[in-house]
């Protein structure tokens, strides 16, 4: 991911530098080293209504090199953008259908869920914020950011959540080449069953498992077969585990980063992302 974004930039200055002399035998691969990529935390959801149309634009104007969301499916099969297993804590679901049994994503329709309010208990300004679909989000992001998708690790759905979101992918083939083309596409799991499935489904699309431990030794070694990144929490994160990743071929992409000294020593690891809610103070 990062150094594909690294090339693409440094390469016309480079070019530039070459052709008058100044980097005489240099190439675009020798250019300095980006620092690590910018991933938006559910959007930029430290100052807007996680998950929502008006996170992701807000990442996306804040210069962000991903923006990371969550893929749920509805009832009748619609993938949106939601993370938690259920839906009071960021929209209105018990005011607008009270007394149902429960509040799952899969339990309601898109049509159902259209009609809620995703904004309100973040703040009055993002009153009527709606849950948007994976569609709309890639909608929003295409040409202008990376997409970090995050398969759901809810235990009500079954294996064929990941299918689908290759699905949805597959069927936009021109935006799938040109994210590729621009190292701006990853997905990743906490669940191993599901990554390795999506990775069988799509292998060109680099696929992430995610871990709130440290991972072991024999662990790294066996996602290093089929994985292309180890995505952990920060705060299991040292230089020994980066630079292990690393040998073993991957990418190491450390969440959720908030506080700017944490950002600067994640930095500093030589670590390939960071995902925060606040992408402005990276960017």
């Amino acid at each position: 991911m990062k150094l594909v974004r690294s090339l693409l930039r440094a390469a016309p200055v480079v070019a530039a530098l070459t052709a008058a002399g100044i980097l005489a035998g240099a190439s675009a691969a020798q250019a300095a080293p980006a620092g690590p990529d910018v991933i938006a935390h559910r959007g930029s959801s430290g100052v807007a209504p996680e998950n929502t149309a008006a996170a992701t634009r807000l990442a996306v104007r804040q210069d962000a090199d991903f923006v990371e969301i969550d893929v749920q499916r509805t009832k009748d099969g619609k993938l949106v953008n939601f993370h938690d297993c259920t839906m009071e804590r960021t929209t209105d679901i018990e005011e607008v259908y009270p007394g149902r049994p429960s509040y799952r994503v899969s339990d309601f329709t898109w049509a159902e869920l259209s009609r809620l309010d995703a904004g309100s208990w973040f703040s009055a300004r993002y009153a009527g914020e709606p849950i948007i679909t994976v569609d709309r989000v890639i909608d929003l992001i295409d040409r202008k950011s990376g997409l970090l998708a995050e398969i759901s690790p809810c235990g009500h759905y079954d294996a064929s959540l990941p299918a689908d979101l290759a699905g949805l992918l597959q069927a936009r083939p021109a935006y799938v080449e040109r994210a590729l083309a621009n190292g701006q596409l990853a997905v990743q799991s906490f669940e191993l069953d599901d990554a390795q499935g999506f990775k069988d489904l799509m292998p060109e699309v680099p696929i992430g498992f995610l871990d709130a431990d440290r991972p072991t030794e024999a662990e790294l070694a066996a996602l290093s077969e089929w994985a292309d990144q180890v995505n952990p929490q920060y705060t299991v994160t040292d230089q020994t585990l980066v630079d292990r990743v690393h040998e073993l071929g991957m990418d190491i992409n450390v969440w959720t980063v908030d506080e700017p000294g944490a950002m600067r020593r994640m930095a500093g690891l030589g670590v390939d992302g960071i995902i925060t809610d606040y992408p402005q103070s990276l960017t």
